[in-house]
């Protein structure tokens, strides 16, 4: 007993190891050290706080017409100036902030979930299952992604939530064979033939093991799609077939202004500054979290 006690004496005085930190937390800390991500993160919040906010700080309705007051400059009165209708620029900007990323983040919501359940049953089933889906995302994949938007969208008609669903359903093939591969991969690993030799449901272990392992590059995946969704939102508002007037869709904003080019070029520039800018900071913000959440890029 005198040699287990000094034993653990012994023990207490040695220096405590150092913590493992998190994978979580290693991630996030990751992502911070990346300058251009942090970058991306803020122009992304920026965008989201003027989408909530914009009926208070907007100093006009995005419908209000002044007809007396159309094409006029860049002032003091108007920020961005205005437009053909004599609506303020500047305020439709911030209410189009709302319509933009509702869509950019509802669809590829829809296509995450769908894509995943569609990926993840076709690689942890295979056979004939496997054969059918992956048909069908190569099929889906023949197609140029606007062209098939615009198919979707001319069957459904032209409004901003059938565009939603467009981009939504181009969007589900590269959802699904990111998950498809993820998962034919991660079925491999023992503790998966662990579960199934105890006789672990099927869900049991797809929700349980095999998701949670396959989720990461779904979440970066997600944030860039969400700056493509963003991109063919504004191309179908440009070709008139996502959001309606008087809806202050940026790109139907641009569609509105074309004509307009030489004469008032500020009804162009803001729309489409908004547009890059936006879609930037995803794209800075998706790049970071890769970075963090890939072990291969880890140092």
């Amino acid at each position: 007993m005198a040699e287990l006690a000094k034993n653990a004496a012994d023990i207490s005085m040695m220096p405590a190891e150092e913590k493992l930190v998190p994978p979580w937390k290693e991630a996030l800390q990751s992502f911070y050290k990346n300058k251009l991500a942090v970058i991306g993160l803020g122009i992304v919040l920026f965008f989201i706080v003027i989408a909530i906010i914009a009926p208070w700080i907007a100093p006009y309705g995005f419908k209000d017409q002044v007809l007396a007051d159309r094409m006029q400059a860049p002032s003091s009165k108007h920020w961005f100036g205005t437009d053909d209708f004599g609506r303020d620029i500047f305020s439709r900007i911030l209410y189009g902030a709302r319509i933009s990323l509702w869509v950019g983040f509802f669809s590829v919501l829809g296509s995450v979930v769908v894509g995943t359940l569609l990926g993840i049953v076709a690689g942890y089933y295979g056979s004939w299952v496997d054969g059918i889906i992956s048909r069908i995302f190569d099929i889906m994949l023949a197609f140029p992604s606007i062209l098939l938007a615009i198919a979707v969208v001319s069957i459904l008609g032209p409004s901003l939530q059938n565009a939603l669903i467009a981009i939504a359903v181009i969007n589900v093939p590269n959802f699904g064979r990111l998950v498809r591969s993820r998962v034919l991969s991660v079925k491999q690993e023992e503790y998966i033939m662990a579960a199934r030799a105890i006789g672990m449901k099927d869900s049991r272990i797809l929700f349980r093991h095999i998701l949670p392992n396959s989720i990461s590059p779904v979440i970066v995946q997600a944030t860039l799609a969400i700056a493509t969704a963003i991109i063919e939102a504004a191309a179908l508002g440009f070709l008139g077939l996502g959001a309606q007037p008087p809806e202050p869709e940026w790109g139907k904003m641009l569609a509105d202004s074309k004509n307009y080019i030489t004469q008032a070029p500020w009804t162009l520039f803001f729309p489409g500054i908004a547009i890059m800018l936006t879609v930037l900071g995803f794209n800075l913000m998706g790049d970071g979290l890769r970075d963090a959440l890939d072990p291969k890029m880890k140092q």
